[in-house]
Formats: C-alpha cells, structure tokens, sequence
C-alpha cells in the first residue's frame, strides 16, 4: 500500500503513537514515509503537534505535512468556523496525499477524532477522502469495555462507503489488561470483520525513541511490516 489512512474510535486513544510505530517499521524496512495530518487541532502556532510526535518518536527521515492548524481542541469544522478560519475540505486531504504519495514509499494520512468527525461545514469527513484516494483505513481503538460496539460501528461506516479495512490496532494496551481487555483482543475482529493488527504498549510515547524504534516492529503485525501475533 501507498497510502495509509489511521482513523480511530475516537479521541485520545493512541492515534499518533500508532501512527508513529507504522512509520519507524517502515523507515528501518527501507521506505521512505511521509505523514500527513490533514487538520491539527488545540495546539497554537508554534508549537509541536502530532506530525512533530511522529517525527520525533520514528525519525527525522520522516516528512511531514500539516494542512491546517486550529487553536481549540474541537472537531476540525468547528474550531475552523470559531477561529474564522478555512476548513480543511476532504479533496483537498486527497489531493495532498497523493501529491505526497509520488514522493514517498508510503504516506500515512492521521486523522482527528474519529472517522466520521465533521472536516468542512458541507459534512466532509476523513472517510470521504479514504474514499476519494481509494486508500486503507487502519482503526486504532481502546483496549477496554466498550471498544467492541465502536469499532463494529467504525467498520460499518468504512464499509457502507465501499473503503477497505485494513484492521484494528489497539492503541494503548495496558501493563495489566483486565479481563475485558484479554477477551477483547479474541474478540474485536469478529466486531469489526477487519483482523487485529497489534497492540501498542500504554506510555510507549514515553520511551526514548531509540527504544520506540527499535521496540515498534514488536507491537504491529506482519501485515504493517511487524512481528507481533496474539
């Protein structure tokens, strides 16, 4: 695949440290990775925002593209409308990964939220520009109870819109899972018809980046260039 896009069940729930362990995979594989995140939300001009977090934990190798940046931490249509600022339409998401996609040998397309968290006043979403790319959408979801109902909605979405799943990745799996989240990792893809593609460790944005690098390959599975399996 080309291009990747990571979604979520919502917010907060190892999107971009997901995203970076996908990149340092792929860089120590020999690719050359790009990462786009189509509209930064909450993080004032000047500071660093997700593409800086994946760059800093996978690599510098990495290049990044942000598209728009908006200083309150809403839904990327309504912190545009707040601050009077233009939204960030879905063709445009897709016009820019693609762009990137003639450069890169994979680019990954981080969205906000969840998948269909509004992008544009007109209802534009993440979904629309997987679909105009015709790319893959890996979700990360949580590890606990609850995740089973979102992430079936999340890929009944994706597939009522003729998008390919590629898989859920459990993106903050904890030191001590409780039972709910043992059986979730059985579970969850029969919920999502999408097979599980890893379990990222709780606090691996923590770790060094030498050791998040050299750690990655061991949380994704074969599929996103790792080794993991239950």
């Amino acid at each position: 695949m080309t291009i990747l896009v990571v979604s979520g069940t919502g917010t907060e729930i190892g999107k971009t440290i997901t995203t970076a362990a996908i990149a340092a995979v792929a860089l120590a594989g020999g690719r050359s990775v790009a990462v786009l995140k189509p509209a930064q939300t909450g993080v004032a001009p000047g500071e660093p925002g997700d593409v800086a977090e994946v760059r800093r934990l996978a690599g510098e190798a990495v290049t990044g593209a942000e598209l728009a940046r908006f200083p309150e931490p809403l839904a990327p249509a309504t912190a545009a409308r707040r601050a009077d600022m233009a939204p960030v339409g879905p063709a445009e998401v897709a016009e820019a990964a693609a762009k990137l996609a003639t450069e890169h040998d994979l680019v990954l397309v981080e969205g906000a939220g969840g998948l269909l968290v509004r992008f544009d006043e007109a209802g534009g979403t993440l979904a629309d520009a997987a679909r105009i790319l015709g790319a893959p959408v890996v979700v990360v979801a949580p590890a606990g109870l609850g995740t089973l109902n979102s992430t079936a909605l999340t890929g009944e979405a994706l597939r009522a819109r003729g998008i390919e799943f590629a898989g859920v990745v459990v993106g903050s799996w904890p030191a001590e899972p409780d039972l709910a989240s043992r059986c979730n990792l059985v579970d969850l893809p029969e919920s999502a018809g999408a097979p599980l593609l890893g379990t990222v460790p709780e606090g691996a944005g923590r770790l060094a980046p030498t050791d998040f690098r050299i750690r990655a390959a061991r949380w994704l599975a074969p599929a996103l260039g790792g080794v993991w399996s239950i």
